[in-house]
């Protein structure tokens, strides 16, 4: 009995559970209440969660602010799905700033901060039906009112082009504020064009509609808001350089391009291309703080009323992303990269064109060779002499010398930039131009005439490249054959004898080389003419010795036995040792001028024969490897030591005939001469004066290491002749010289030849932006700064020479355009925004600063990976003083920009009217004494906000939300 008692009870015990769990909560038994329960349970866990907590759900942030975040949810009622969001924001501002450009357009016409949007799940996003969309705000409410949350809801009904909304909010026990707003999309009535209209509007709303409103005075708060717009640029004018295979003139951008201006007329890259202006416009929003009107006629003075009479002026730019590719430098340089990746296919330049190559056909069908009148065109402008030489410093940034390339203003460096835009910039069309600018060299050359573009004069200089070396060496030397011409004519010319032939006054002169013999008394004025042909004073006479002749006796104690040819002058009061005659400073020869590759052979050559190198002086010194310059030797020792000059010992035997060692040492390198009494020599090494009257002949040494046994020096001394400069074989053949360089110029490789273009490229592409003018933009300075460092560290490996066409150099090089595109697009807002802000420069820095923190984050991609839904935003309130210089890029619209016949708005701004005008009306009324007075518990005795009307719109469309609160 006991089991089966047991066995009873838990049947029974089942059977309740199954009872329970069949049991229905008829208070949830409609579908409409558990919809309204959804809701509610949903908004319950939003009010829970709070901001923080909703943003680590994956609340999402509004592109339109900062501020406001989003959290939705999905709900489901009969078939119908619809959408629920929260928008909240994260920090609780205290006041509602009523113009913040950062509102929500709900929270604008409201004037609501967090709210709720229901809205169905549909392709139009609104509810259609009216029943629909009041029974769904209904929901809402209850669902709300339930939470005991102040939330405002919103449902977006009839068409979307409307921005209809209605909605509701529940403002505690007492009263209920209810939103609605619509829209006009058709011609709009003339009386709500102006304020007047649009005043007795709102006054419409609260007053008694059969009174004349116009003759009542009815106390409401004003505030308004009107956006300015400056009229577009000229969109026709479009950049130079595009389509370049198919119109002639575009293939040589110094070319005129018609009477049209541009904007960048005088920028410094307007000689190759037109940029386009990037900063497209402007806005000007203008305030009217919040005031009290009371009647129509008030409105009507204020719709008249003329802008500068607003509080607040606020400038907004309108600055292109930059969506897709722009002509500029960096995009002819990648061309550039792409032509320097095709040079190691071929041997010559030749053979890019060569009907004979077989890839010839290929490079035909893809790369057009502009036309032979672009090409006379290009290098007549490559050509053209100006009456002086340019400044080859211009447009230099301190970094530029870093870069292996040519300077801006040089020939080289000109060719390279006309490459970028000849053709296109493909391989055949560069091998096409180079070898007529070969060609065009070899002119100057034969016919003896000036290099444009080059300088004549100085030392080469080896921070360039390797072309613009020989560029320079080919330049002087056709000005040392002019040189040569000159003399051979002016020899010509004086065949006979003149009175200058005759013997004079002891004096003779040799009639082979015009020299004259000197005498005891010749100074330093005898032979200055020899300077002009290649020769130079002694540094060593000008610079180490300063004292004057009559310090010591002038007159020598012997006669010297030989004919002194070739002196400067007497080196201050030294006497020789021997023969107590005046030390005399001959003319010398200048240092031979080398490029690099000679300064790398003759060093190859000093490395591998050593001191032997010299060998046996032949001293007749017809030879060139014999050269003068100071270089650098290695000795047996293994010390390096400066190499003693052999045309400077002959020439300073020739004006010395009784020198010894001792005395070349003593004038070539006072360092190495010792005085036995242990006194210092004076500046330079040159013996006091005192010392010289008293103590003659001086006593002392020569140092150690011109004393060793074997020294190279003395050897040189004891095999050079007498020779003195002027009967020199000259250090530097200018024919010889120049052969060469035409020949390394004609048989320079493809690989080579691109590998200084692109070097030249760069460099000359960023200095020639250096000259822009963009003001005291610190940003823009500093990136100019950096794209040279990033220059100099990538096109480092190109100075190698071992590069192939499968480098990953190349691929850096393409990097590297990406960033010279940033740089190039930062530095033409730049420039724009100073010329237009020359009076304001706090403005243009303002827009700058702004523009470069929106920007820097894209500079590590290149355009066509920008993100298209990021825009620049930015506003700025003007100061009093800069409103008159704003005002003025406000030109009056001519009769073409103005389209509309009439003007049909107020308050216009040199002629042009608000493209938008945005108006809200408000009125209070005090509960204590007003209309909610007698039904409104003592701690609502308080002022609130009854009417609310947002009016946004043109003289097309109007725009109208309202919001009324009313005591339920």
């Amino acid at each position: 009995m006991a089991s089966t008692s047991k066995v009873d009870s838990s049947v029974d015990d089942e059977a309740e559970e199954e009872e329970f769990e069949r049991f229905d909560d008829f208070t949830l038994a409609s579908s409409w209440e558990r919809f309204i329960s959804e809701i509610e349970a949903i908004c319950r866990q939003w009010l829970a969660d709070g901001s923080k907590n909703l943003l680590e759900k994956g609340a999402i942030q509004l592109d339109s602010s900062k501020n406001l975040y989003k959290a939705k949810s999905e709900l489901k009622y009969f078939m119908k799905s619809y959408c629920m969001e929260y928008y909240f924001e994260i920090k609780k501002s205290g006041e509602f700033t009523v113009w913040d450009c950062t509102l929500h357009d709900l929270q604008l016409c409201f004037g609501v901060k967090e709210f709720l949007v229901i809205a169905p799940q549909s392709a139009s996003g609104v509810v259609l039906d009216a029943p629909e969309a009041s029974k769904l705000l209904s929901a809402v409410a209850i669902a709300l009112s339930n939470c005991s949350s102040l939330w405002p809801a919103f449902v977006p009904v009839h068409d979307p082009s409307r921005d209809a909304f209605i909605g509701i909010q529940n403002m505690g026990t007492i009263f209920t504020r209810r939103f609605e707003a619509d829209r006009i999309c058709s011609q709009v009535p003339v009386k709500l064009m102006h304020l007047e209209g649009l005043y007795e509007l709102f006054v419409s709303k609260f007053a008694y509609s059969t009174l004349d409103f116009s003759m009542h005075v009815f106390k409401v708060r004003f505030t308004m808001k009107l956006t300015y717009k400056t009229l577009p640029y000229d969109d026709d004018d479009d950049t130079r350089g595009e389509d370049v295979e198919n119109t002639e003139p575009t293939d040589f951008p110094g070319g005129e391009s018609g009477n049209r201006t541009q904007w960048d007329d005088d920028c410094p890259w307007s000689e190759w291309y037109s940029a386009e202006d990037l900063v497209k416009g402007f806005g000007l929003v203008v305030i009217w703080s919040e005031k009290k009107v009371e009647g129509s006629f008030e409105m009507a003075e204020i719709e008249n009323s003329s802008p500068h009479e607003a509080e607040k002026w606020i400038l907004f730019p309108n600055i292109d992303s930059w969506k897709g590719n722009r002509i500029g430098f960096a995009s002819q340089l990648l061309l550039l990269i792409d032509a320097f990746k095709m040079s190691f296919e071929a041997q010559f330049m030749e053979d890019f064109v060569s009907v004979e190559n077989p890839g010839s056909d290929n490079l035909k069908s893809s790369m057009v060779i502009p036309s032979p009148t672009i090409i006379d065109r290009v290098l007549k402008d490559l050509f053209h002499e100006g009456v002086q030489l340019p400044d080859f410093a211009k447009g230099q940034h301190r970094s530029s010398r870093s870069i292996k390339g040519a300077p801006l203003e040089s020939l080289f460096a000109q060719f390279c930039l006309h490459s970028l835009w000849f053709g296109n910039c493909n391989i055949r069309a560069i091998a096409v131009l180079w070898i007529e600018f070969v060609r065009e060299i070899r002119w100057y050359w034969e016919e003896s005439q000036p290099l444009p573009k080059m300088p004549v004069n100085g030392s080469i200089d080896l921070s360039t490249c390797l072309i613009n070396q020989k560029l320079q060496m080919l330049a002087i030397c056709i000005e040392k054959m002019r040189e040569l011409n000159e003399e051979f004519q002016d020899c010509i010319g004086s065949n006979d004898p003149s009175p200058a032939d005759i013997k004079e006054d002891g004096q003779a002169v040799d009639g082979s080389n015009n020299l004259r013999i000197p005498d005891e008394n010749f100074d330093r004025n005898c032979d200055s003419q020899l300077t002009a042909d290649g020769l130079r004073e002694s540094g060593n006479a000008v610079q180490r010795y300063t004292m004057k002749p009559q310090d010591v006796a002038s007159v020598d104690k012997k006669p010297s036995d030989f004919v002194r040819r070739g002196s400067v002058g007497k080196v201050g009061s030294m006497m020789l040792l021997k023969s107590y005659q005046s030390m005399h400073a001959p003319f010398t020869q200048d240092a031979p001028l080398m490029t690099e590759d000679m300064h790398e052979e003759r060093l190859h050559a000093v490395e591998a024969f050593g001191n032997s190198f010299l060998g046996p002086i032949e001293l007749t010194m017809d030879r060139q490897l014999r050269w003068s310059f100071k270089g650098i030797l290695s000795n047996s020792n293994g010390k390096f030591v400066t190499c003693l000059a052999v045309y400077d010992m002959s020439a300073f035997k020739a004006a010395n005939p009784d020198a010894v060692f001792e005395d070349f040492i003593r004038w070539h390198s006072p360092g190495d001469w010792l005085n036995d009494d242990g006194k210092e020599n004076g500046p330079s090494g040159i013996p006091a004066v005192e010392d010289l009257k008293e103590n003659w002949p001086p006593r002392g040494r020569l140092s150690q290491r011109m004393s060793e046994h074997g020294n190279l020096w003395r050897k040189i001394w004891n095999e050079a002749p007498a020779v003195q400069a002027s009967e020199q074989k000259p250090l530097l053949d200018p024919n010889r010289e120049g052969e060469k360089i035409l020949h390394y110029l004609e048989t320079l490789r493809p690989n080579d030849l691109l590998e200084q273009m692109v070097c030249t490229a760069f460099r000359a592409s960023a200095d020639t932006l250096n000259q822009t003018n963009f003001g005291a933009l610190k940003q823009m300075a500093m990136k100019m700064d950096q794209l040279y460092i990033t220059m100099s560290s990538v096109l480092k490996p190109l100075q190698a020479n071992n590069l192939s066409g499968d480098s990953e150099t190349i691929e850096d090089l393409r990097r590297l355009c990406v960033v010279f595109e940033h740089v190039e697009k930062l530095l033409t807002v730049a420039a724009s925004l100073h010329r237009k802000f020359l009076q304001a420069p706090r403005i243009s820095e303002a827009i700058f600063s702004d523009f470069y923190d929106f920007y820097l984050p894209k500079m590590g991609r290149g355009s066509g990976q920008e993100d298209v839904q990021m825009e620049f935003d930015m506003k700025l309130q003007l100061r009093n003083h800069e409103r008159q210089l704003v005002s003025n890029m406000f030109m009056p619209p001519t009769a073409n920009q103005s389209w509309r016949k009439v003007l049909s708005m107020g308050n216009l701004l040199n002629g042009h009217e608000p493209i938008l005008r945005e108006i809200i009306f408000s009125s209070s009324d005090h509960v204590n004494g007003g209309h909610y007075a007698p039904s409104t518990p003592r701690a609502y005795q308080q002022e609130i906000e009854t009417y609310r009307m947002y009016i946004c719109g043109t003289s097309n469309d109007l725009r109208v939300a309202l919001s009324v609160t009313s005591c339920d």
